[in-house]
């Protein structure tokens, strides 16, 4: 399970003292003196009770657009740095409502991604800034061992059911940590300290069935995967020719399937764009052509 970190500091930070301080160290959390660095400045932070109330009203007052630096990218998420603005990693705000919430029941709990099973393509620290915390259900898996495709076994270990109480703070390792979250019992808010890397994107953040323990899809398609779509259905035979080489020999697995897929939606024998698919030496790819072709 995320690992807790332990922090008795109560001084505070402000958040630009915190930013400045991250800017000027980074973050790499596989180096303990970062690791470290960070969640001292997240507690420092934590401590202030006000400032993230502050920036929310200071925020509606001078009107949405005036400062995309801070804007919400979600429902439920304010950023508290902007997404690349330093080169290994920002800092934003969840926001965690209750079952009885009003939101919640326009919305449905998936919204606020409660009830996914899910790994992170990234770590992060995040901190219980306000409210009793949302709870997990907490698994870890051997990323390495998962080619990704749906349906596909994993070996899913449960650790234990706990919540991100005021205070908390935890380390969320990447590719390792499953967590199936649950409502918060009354509204409560995170912050996080986010690492970011510019190869991040290719690397498969996953969705879990806990009770088949199985991968049931790939949550984190990127834009990439779109446009080969779009360029292959608007019927380009220069965009073909690129799938097919995609397809074939990307980095990617997941791009290489997209690949596969657009040739596939334009194709009368889509057996045949699949049966290369399921040759083309990606073991991922292969089992994800088989169920097409089994669809078929």
């Amino acid at each position: 399970m995320p690992r807790v970190i332990e922090s008795a500091d109560d001084s505070t930070a402000s958040l630009p003292e915190c930013i400045d301080a991250l800017m000027a160290r980074g973050f790499e959390p596989n180096d303990e003196h970062s690791l470290q660095h960070a969640a001292g400045l997240l507690r420092r932070l934590g401590n202030d009770r006000t400032f993230l109330g502050d920036l929310l009203v200071a925020e509606l007052a001078q009107g949405r657009g005036q400062d995309e630096g801070m804007a919400s990218y979600g429902p439920q998420v304010v950023m508290l740095s902007p997404a690349g603005a330093a080169p290994d990693f920002f800092l934003r705000a969840n926001i965690w409502p209750s079952a009885d919430e009003h939101t919640m029941r326009a919305s449905g709990g998936e919204t606020f991604v409660y009830g996914v099973p899910h790994d992170h393509n990234f770590d992060f620290l995040t901190l219980g800034y306000f409210g009793p915390g949302y709870w997990s259900d907490y698994y870890e898996y051997d990323y390495a061992d998962v080619d990704g495709w749906r349906g596909e076994a994993v070996d899913l270990r449960f650790v234990e059911r706990t919540r991100l109480a005021e205070g908390k703070i935890m380390h969320y390792r990447a590719h390792r940590d499953i967590h199936a979250q649950l409502a918060a019992d009354a509204l409560s808010v995170s912050i996080n300290v986010v690492h970011t890397g510019a190869a991040q994107g290719w690397f498969d953040q996953y969705r879990f069935d806990l009770d088949g323990k199985r991968v049931t899809g790939v949550l984190n398609n990127g834009a990439s995967e779109a446009f080969v779509r779009i360029a292959v259905g608007l019927g380009s035979e220069e965009a073909k020719d690129l799938a097919l080489r995609f397809g074939r020999t990307h980095p990617s697995d997941r791009m290489r399937l997209a690949a596969w897929s657009a040739l596939a939606s334009v194709e009368t024998d889509r057996d045949a764009v699949w049966r290369m698919a399921e040759n083309c030496g990606s073991r991922m790819i292969a089992a994800e052509a088989r169920r097409e072709r089994a669809l078929a």
